[in-house]
């Protein structure tokens, strides 16, 4: 989980790249260090989705108990309100 991090074993590998985007990693970094912002993009981007899926199920979870979460909050206002 954490080899990225810690620079774990690189394994050269072919990938197959529309030449626009080629362009654009070459004008964002060196010739040697394409395949460091490939991987950093790379991460990033696993991240972000897992990050996506986590807030989903959250979402649906909240979503699915909406009404009682609701019903709770009307419980303490009008709890607050007749102090």
């Amino acid at each position: 989980m954490f080899a990225h991090i810690l620079g774990g074993m690189k394994v050269k590998t072919s990938v197959t790249l529309s030449e626009e985007l080629l362009e654009a990693i070459a004008s964002q970094s060196s010739e040697n260090n394409r395949s460091a912002l490939i991987e950093e993009a790379t991460w990033r981007y696993l991240r972000l989705r897992r990050r996506e899926a986590r807030d989903k199920v959250e979402l649906d979870l909240i979503n699915r108990n909406a009404d009682l979460l609701n019903n709770e909050v009307f419980d303490v206002l009008d709890y607050q309100d007749n102090e």
